[in-house]
C-alpha cells in the first residue's frame, strides 16, 4: 500500500512537471519577451560564459530540477516579507549570493532533511514499526528543520565573520596609520591594506576601494562598508575619518586611537567572559567537590562514634 502512494506521488509528480514546462503551458516574462530585441546590445561575449553543465553540480537532474526549484524559492521569497533585512544579513555573511539563492539553499537543506527522516522512517517500516501520523509529523519536523537550519548557519556564518573583522581591525588599522604618515593618501592606505593582507576585513576594503573607483566619494564608500558590516568599531572608525577628512585632523592619529579603542574593548570583553566563566564554575565546586569534601571530613568522626559506643 505505501509502495503503491510512493510510486503513484512519483508519476504524478513527474507528469505535473512535464505538463507545466512544456513551452505551451510556461509563462513568457516580460524579460523573455524583449531579450530578442535586445541581444544585439550584448557587452560580452556567450563564449566565455560557464557551460550550462557547470552551472548545476547534479548534471541533468539539476537543469531539469532547476525551473521547478527557481519557481518555488521565489514563491517562497514572496512569502517572506524581509528579504531587504535578509539581504543585509548576507552581506553581513559575506557569501556574495542573492536572497533568490539563499532560498534555494534553504530548501535544499529542507529536501536533504527530508530524504533522512524518510530514510528513517523505511527502516522503521522494515522493522515492522510505522504508525502514519508520526511518520507525517517527522516529514513535516524534517521539511520545516531544514529550512529553520540554514537561517541558523547564516546566523553562526554571521557571527563568526563578525569577529574575524574584529580581530583583524587593530592590526588593518596600525597598517593604514603607518601608510598615512609616510605619506600616502587615505585611498593609497586603503588601496595598500587590500593588496597586501588577507582576511575578511580585507575583502571588505578591497570593496570599498572598486567603489571609490567606480566614481563614489570615499566618505560614501566606507559608509557603506560600515552599513554592510553592522559592527560598532567600524562604524566609529568610518565616522572618525570622516570627520577627521572634512576638518582637516592627522587621520593617522585617529586611525591609531581606533585600533587602541578595539583593543581596550576586546579586553574588556575577555574580562567579562573570565568573570562569566569564573561564576559558571562555581556551580560544580559548590554543589559537586564542596559537599564531597565535607562528607570525607565528616565520616571518620562519625564512624569513630558509631565504634565508641
Amino acid at each position: 500500500m505505501i509502495l503503491s502512494l510512493v510510486l503513484g506521488v512519483a508519476l504524478g509528480s513527474g507528469l505535473w512537471l512535464v505538463l507545466v514546462r512544456i513551452p505551451a503551458m510556461r509563462p513568457v516574462t516580460f524579460a523573455q519577451r524583449v531579450a530578442p530585441h535586445l541581444r544585439a546590445g550584448r557587452s560580452g561575449s556567450r563564449m566565455l560564459a560557464e557551460p550550462l553543465a557547470a552551472q548545476t553540480p547534479f548534471g541533468p537532474l539539476g537543469r531539469i530540477l532547476a525551473p521547478m526549484l527557481a519557481d518555488v524559492a521565489r514563491f517562497s521569497q514572496r512569502l517572506n516579507p524581509s528579504n531587504e533585512a535578509m539581504g543585509r544579513r548576507l552581506a553581513r555573511a559575506g557569501l556574495g549570493i542573492s536572497v533568490l539563492d539563499f532560498r534555494a539553499q534553504q530548501l535544499l537543506w529542507s529536501a536533504a532533511l527530508t530524504l533522512v527522516g524518510a530514510a528513517l522512517l523505511a527502516a522503521n517500516l522494515a522493522a515492522g514499526r510505522f504508525n502514519p501520523m508520526f511518520a507525517f509529523l517527522v516529514l513535516i519536523f524534517c521539511a520545516v528543520g531544514g529550512y529553520l537550519l540554514r537561517d541558523w548557519y547564516l546566523g553562526e556564518q554571521t557571527t563568526r565573520r563578525s569577529k574575524r573583522i574584529l580581530n583583524q581591525f587593530p592590526t588593518i588599522a596600525e597598517l593604514m596609520a603607518l601608510a598615512v604618515a609616510a605619506g600616502e593618501s587615505t585611498v593609497g592606505s586603503i588601496e595598500r591594506v587590500a593588496r597586501t593582507s588577507k582576511g575578511a576585513l580585507s575583502e571588505e576594503f578591497t570593496l570599498t576601494l572598486a567603489y571609490v573607483r567606480a566614481g563614489a566619494t570615499l566618505a560614501d564608500a566606507l559608509a557603506e562598508m560600515a552599513d554592510r558590516i553592522q559592527l560598532t568599531a567600524m562604524t566609529r572608525f568610518v565616522d572618525a575619518i570622516t570627520v577627521a577628512s572634512e576638518r582637516g585632523t592627522p587621520i593617522a592619529a585617529v586611525m591609531r586611537a581606533q585600533a587602541q579603542d578595539v583593543r581596550d574593548a576586546a579586553k574588556r570583553e575577555l574580562m567579562e567572559t573570565a568573570g562569566k566563566k569564573e561564576i559558571g564554575m562555581m556551580i560544580p565546586i559548590v554543589f559537586g567537590i564542596l559537599p564531597l569534601t565535607i562528607v570525607f571530613s565528616v565520616f571518620p568522626g562519625l564512624a569513630l562514634i558509631d565504634m565508641n559506643y
